[in-house]
């Protein structure tokens, strides 16, 4: 059974977005995901309003003292297994607010964090290679090919 789950979740994962306090510039980003150009529903990835249907947590933004519970809660309302990416330079370490009194710190300081995507705001196609290498990892490797020797006679 836990087979079918995986090849469900690789090839259908539904995401939810949280913002902890950008700039909005990473959000930006991730909703051109969903416009024609980038069409991201061709790789059967679907935005979910619901943590409680998600498989995969996008965040962006450093992790503000406001919203830390906030971010601990959704994370724990998702179903197992399920995963986060840090998106954008401030999830990933705090970025340029890193260091400010009300700042806890990048995303990984209040939950695990599964795979970071850097930069300032990071490039649609970095998000989308993000995300897919994430589900790549979920699936177990494929056998080898065996190489059949060939006789050669002398």
């Amino acid at each position: 059974m836990t087979n079918i789950a995986t090849w469900a979740r690789v090839k259908s994962p539904w995401v939810l977005h949280f913002n902890s306090g950008a700039c909005n510039g990473c959000d930006i980003e991730i909703v051109a995901l969903l416009t024609p150009k980038y069409d991201v529903e061709r790789f059967g990835i679907k935005l979910e309003p619901s943590p409680r249907h998600a498989d995969v947590l996008l965040t962006t933004g450093c992790v503000t003292q406001q919203c830390a519970e906030r971010l601990k809660r959704i994370y724990e309302q998702m179903p197992q297994p399920k995963f986060v990416v840090a998106i954008g330079a401030c999830a990933c370490s705090g970025g340029v607010f890193a260091g400010n009194y009300n700042v806890v710190g990048g995303v990984d300081k209040v939950i695990p964090v599964n795979a970071y995507i850097p930069g300032c705001p990071p490039r649609p196609e970095a998000i989308i290679d993000g995300v897919v290498k994430l589900l790549n990892s979920l699936q177990p490797p494929k056998p080898a090919k065996k190489e059949e020797k060939k006789d050669v006679k002398q």
